[in-house]
């Protein structure tokens, strides 16, 4: 049976990983590139779309949850606009 994490584990794993072992690498070669990252596997799956990324991510794990993130970004995505 694979290792169910909650969803809090999800992103500390995965945001760990990202940036102990992935940032310097994926912000040199694919900065806004989207990045879905498996924790348990410590896999990641890269994506000019969102829906690349994960696409991947669910075709090699369909049981378990990744970690989207867009490289060298502190979100995946921004809604609205926001003037201080």
């Amino acid at each position: 049976m694979p290792e169910v994490l909650d969803s809090h584990e999800i992103v500390r794993q995965a945001t760990e990983f990202y940036e102990q072992e992935l940032r310097s690498s994926l912000e040199a070669e694919h900065r806004d590139e989207f990045v879905a990252i498996e924790p348990v596997s410590r896999t990641y799956y890269l994506g000019q779309e969102m829906s690349d990324a994960t696409r991947q991510a669910r075709a090699a794990f369909p049981d378990r949850r990744s970690y989207l993130m867009r490289v060298g970004h502190k979100t995946a995505v921004q809604i609205g606009w926001f003037e201080p």
